[in-house]
């Protein structure tokens, strides 16, 4: 099934073409979403695309190779050109131990700014890190599919699908007790009613210690920094998709004491405040 919710994607109106695909029965303790773009930009165009991605690790197959993209801390920025794809799958915490498990060379994955230390991967140290992934027949059958002329976009998209879901069922084990604790703390860290780390423990008939140690291997990222990017993600799409609403009501909406700790926040992470990033939401 095809979902056309965009929400992580700061522009997308500079989208030349993505899609996100639920994931099918049976995979769904393992992949929140599928996400696939493709484009196709004429001699010395570009398209500039921004996201503020979800605190989670990627699996992610595109022309030049699998890989491995860590949890990011920060927003993301990559300029397309020419044509390509890829193909993605947003991993649900219960997956991320046995993905990393497969690593084809972790003190491989390196930081824009640096190397990751030479150990056994986990998710904190592949913080804004990209790690290769030895999985050359997953990206034998992913590249044919996606790159097979015979084929109408949606049927490419669905074969490429399979080839990695294919690969995850045979990768990662079904989740024991503490991996669907983790995966019910991603649920959790989703609901816009959840404000603080505090309010979590009652919801799952957990400590906050076991919460924070969930969240240590599971995502490597804290608690707080997962709530934050959730407030910031809605607060990116509600100044997108309601200009009616002044930025003082959008803080308030998403909890912050005070317009310009809301701001704050925003600029720090994105890079813009709240009023230029709405300035330029609809400019291609």
């Amino acid at each position: 099934m095809i979902t056309e919710s965009r929400r992580g994607v700061l522009y997308p109106e500079r989208l030349p073409e993505f899609h996100r695909v639920a994931p099918p029965r049976g995979l769904d303790f393992a992949v929140r979403w599928f996400w696939i773009p493709e484009w196709n930009l004429p001699a010395g165009v570009s398209s500039r695309q921004e996201i503020l991605p979800f605190p989670a690790c990627n699996l992610v197959v595109e022309p030049s190779g699998v890989t491995v993209v860590g949890p990011p801390t920060r927003r993301s920025e990559r300029v397309l050109t020419g044509s390509g794809w890829a193909v993605g799958a947003l991993l649900l915490p219960a997956a991320v131990p046995g993905v990393l498990a497969s690593l084809a060379d972790p003190a491989g994955a390196a930081d824009r700014a640096g190397s990751v230390p030479e150990a056994a991967p986990d998710p904190a140290r592949l913080r804004d890190a990209v790690a290769p992934l030895a999985a050359s027949e997953l990206w034998e059958t992913v590249s044919a599919a996606m790159t097979d002329s015979g084929r109408a976009g949606d049927g490419r998209r669905a074969a490429a699908v399979v080839a990695v879901c294919d690969w995850l069922l045979a990768s990662v084990p079904e989740p024991d007790a503490e991996a669907a604790l983790a995966n019910a703390l991603a649920v959790a860290l989703q609901d816009p009613g959840v404000t603080r780390v505090d309010e979590l423990g009652p919801r799952l008939h957990s400590s906050t210690r076991t919460l924070q140690r969930i969240a240590a291997r599971y995502f490597g990222i804290s608690l707080h920094a997962m709530i934050r990017r959730r407030r910031l993600q809605e607060g990116a799409e509600r100044l997108r998709e309601h200009p009616e609403l002044g930025i003082g009501e959008v803080a308030a909406e998403l909890g912050y004491s005070d317009h310009a700790h809301f701001t704050t926040d925003f600029a720090s992470v994105l890079g813009v405040t709240p009023s230029q990033f709405r300035a330029g939401a609809h400019l291609n």
